[in-house]
């Protein structure tokens, strides 16, 4: 028989140390009733790869939740180093984040796309699930653009970062690391 120990801290400071693996910075966007919607977030990752399947997380709390909650798409935007302002201008409280220096164009389906991004994701609403005190979202993506080539932006012990470093050899028949299954 195996014995579990008992926790050896309490819960609340589980927070800070899963803060502190580097987690990409994106911002998620919908068209919403009243205008355009939007919100910095660490939580994007992928899913599935066939299909193709993404998910993010947003808590009870967020103010962004209350508006994108219905959304049927999305618009998920991933970061460059380069685009620090944009993720700090989404992350703030009380601010019209679409209003200038924002640079932004409406995309398929209507959703808010913004400029410039490393790469930027239309995505349609899959599965929700609420788990604690967040909700999370599986989408299928729909369409996918990639921007110019650069360092990426994580967040990585409570602060914005540029990750540098050399893309890697694609996969699959193009690349040395292809494999026939």
């Amino acid at each position: 028989m195996t014995t579990v120990a008992p926790p050896t801290s309490a819960p609340a400071s589980c927070a800070p140390r899963c803060a502190a693996p580097a987690a990409g910075v994106a911002v998620l966007t919908a068209a919403t009733p009243t205008g355009p919607a939007g919100v910095t977030i660490t939580s994007f990752t992928s899913v599935s790869a066939e299909p193709a399947l993404v998910s993010f997380a947003l808590a009870d709390s967020s103010s962004t939740w209350a508006r994108v909650k219905d959304c049927r798409r999305f618009g998920v935007q991933l970061l460059g180093a380069a685009q620090r302002d944009v993720a700090e201008r989404f992350a703030a409280v009380g601010v019209d984040r679409f209003a200038p220096p924002t640079r932004w164009h409406t995309g398929p389906h209507g959703v808010p796309l913004l400029d410039d991004c490393a790469a930027w994701l239309i995505c349609a609403h899959h599965h929700q699930l609420r788990l604690g005190d967040h909700h999370l979202v599986v989408c299928s993506v729909e369409r996918v653009r990639t921007g110019p080539a650069g360092d990426s932006l994580v967040h990585l012990y409570g602060g914005l970062h540029a990750a540098g470093g050399t893309a890697p050899t694609p996969k699959g028949p193009h690349g040395p690391e292809s494999s026939e299954r």
